[in-house]
C-alpha cells in the first residue's frame, strides 16, 4: 500500500487538465453514443492543454526535489467510460505526465472516490461534483474557470495564490462583513486579533502545501513552492491574518493585502498557476490573466443562501 501521508494528493477531472470542451459540447448535444465513437476514432489523437495543465505539470516537477518520498501525486478522476478515457491516457503518456493513478466512473457520482484516493485538492469543471466534495468537507475542491488568453506559465516555480476568507478560514468573519458592513467586520477582526481564525475548506490544503515545502532538499525560503495570500482584507484586520498563519505554523511567501484594490494585476506579476477565490466580482477580472478556481460555500452556509 502506497503511503500518502506526506504527499499531496490532486485529484483531477479530465476536463481540467486538458481541453475538452468540444468533446463536452458533443457529448451534450448528440449523446453518448456519437460521443464514443468520435473519442474511439481521435483516441491516438493528443489533446490540448486544459486551464489546469500547467499546474499539475509544475506539480508533479516538484517530485524531483525529494530524495525521501514522492511529494506530489497526480490522480485522473473522470466521469468518462473506462473505453472513451483511452484518449486521456494516451495523451498523458504521449506528453509524459507522470501520472499512474486514474479513476472512470462511466457516469457515476465522483464525490464518493475522494476519500479512497485520499485525496488532498479536487479539482473539476462540474458544479455539482465540487460542491458535493466541499458539502462533504473530504477534501479542497475548487470549479476550475476557463483557460486565460494569454498566460505564460512559469518554469522553475509552483505559484498558488488564496484569497483569505472563506477559502482559507471560515466565513464568519465575512458573514460579519456581508450583513453588518465594513466598519462591524474591522472591529470584529481587531478585537480578535489575537484569537485564530477557524480553518475554511482550503485551511488544510495550506497546511499541507507547507508541510511539502518543509520536505524538499532547499530551505523553506528558497523552495520552487510558492504560496501567496491575496486578499481585499487591510489594517486593521491584516494582523489576524498573520497571528493565524503562525499559530498553524504554516510559511506564505507572499502576503498581499488589498483593501479593495483589484487583484488581478497583483496576480498577473506573481505570475501564479493557480487562484482560488470564493466571489465572481474578483474571479471575472483573474480569470483573464491567471488560471483561477472558484471556491463554493458550504451548502449550509448563510453565505451560500445569500447568492
Amino acid at each position: 500500500m502506497p503511503d500518502f501521508t506526506n504527499t499531496l494528493v490532486v485529484g483531477i477531472s479530465s476536463r481540467t487538465l486538458f481541453d475538452l470542451e468540444e468533446e463536452d459540447k458533443l457529448f451534450k448535444e448528440k449523446g453518448i453514443i456519437e460521443y464514443r465513437k468520435i473519442q474511439r476514432e481521435k483516441e491516438n489523437e493528443e489533446l490540448r492543454p486544459g486551464t489546469a495543465y500547467h499546474l499539475v505539470q509544475a506539480l508533479l516537477n516538484l517530485n524531483k526535489l525529494s530524495t525521501t518520498n514522492r511529494l506530489v501525486e497526480v490522480i485522473i478522476l473522470s466521469s468518462n467510460s473506462p473505453e472513451t478515457g483511452v484518449r486521456i491516457l494516451n495523451s498523458i503518456k504521449s506528453l509524459s505526465l507522470d501520472i499512474t493513478r486514474s479513476a472512470f466512473t462511466g457516469g457515476e457520482k465522483i464525490s464518493g472516490y475522494i476519500d479512497a484516493f485520499s485525496i488532498d485538492l479536487f479539482l473539476s469543471k462540474s458544479e455539482i461534483d465540487v460542491q458535493e466534495v466541499i458539502d462533504s468537507k473530504t477534501a479542497a475542491a475548487a470549479l476550475i474557470l476557463e483557460h486565460p488568453t494569454d498566460f505564460n506559465a512559469s518554469q522553475d516555480t509552483v505559484r498558488i495564490a488564496f484569497d483569505a476568507d472563506a477559502v482559507l478560514f471560515a466565513d464568519d468573519s465575512e458573514q460579519i462583513y456581508k450583513s453588518e458592513g465594513m466598519a462591524a467586520f474591522h472591529k470584529n477582526e481587531s478585537e480578535n486579533e489575537n484569537i485564530p481564525l477557524k480553518e475554511g475548506p482550503h485551511g488544510k490544503l495550506l497546511k499541507t502545501l507547507s508541510k511539502i515545502q518543509q520536505y524538499m532538499d532547499t530551505t523553506i525560503e528558497l523552495t520552487p513552492l510558492r504560496i501567496a495570500i491575496v486578499t481585499a482584507r487591510n489594517s486593521p484586520s491584516h494582523m489576524r491574518v498573520i497571528r493565524t498563519l503562525r499559530d498553524w505554523d504554516v510559511y506564505v511567501d507572499e502576503a498581499f493585502f488589498l483593501g479593495g484594490i483589484s487583484k488581478d494585476k497583483v496576480l498577473k506579476a506573481f505570475n501564479a498557476h493557480i487562484f482560488f477565490d470564493d466571489q465572481d466580482v474578483h474571479l471575472n477580472d483573474t480569470k483573464k490573466v491567471v488560471p483561477s478556481a472558484k471556491v463554493p460555500y458550504h451548502s449550509d452556509s448563510p453565505l451560500s443562501k445569500q447568492k
